[in-house]
């Protein structure tokens, strides 16, 4: 199955307030926390290895050398 990149989500500005307001009190590391379970949690959900590697690629921001 490949990454889907095009936009895959039921009410996404919905789903981006609602993200946006579950970190509203959380300092900065609080809210890193959080973000990094989130993320666990997805990749749990999705399980495939081969789609996550995928998913890593593509968020990792391109470094200039």
């Amino acid at each position: 199955m490949p990454l889907i990149r095009t936009p895959n989500i039921d009410d996404p500005d919905g789903f981006y307030q609602e993200l946006i307001d579950s970190q509203r009190d959380l300092d900065d590391a609080q809210a890193a926390m959080m973000n990094a379970r989130l993320v666990l949690l997805l990749a749990n959900q999705v399980g495939d290895r081969e789609l996550l590697s995928e998913a890593l690629r593509a968020a990792r921001p391109r470094v200039a050398q």
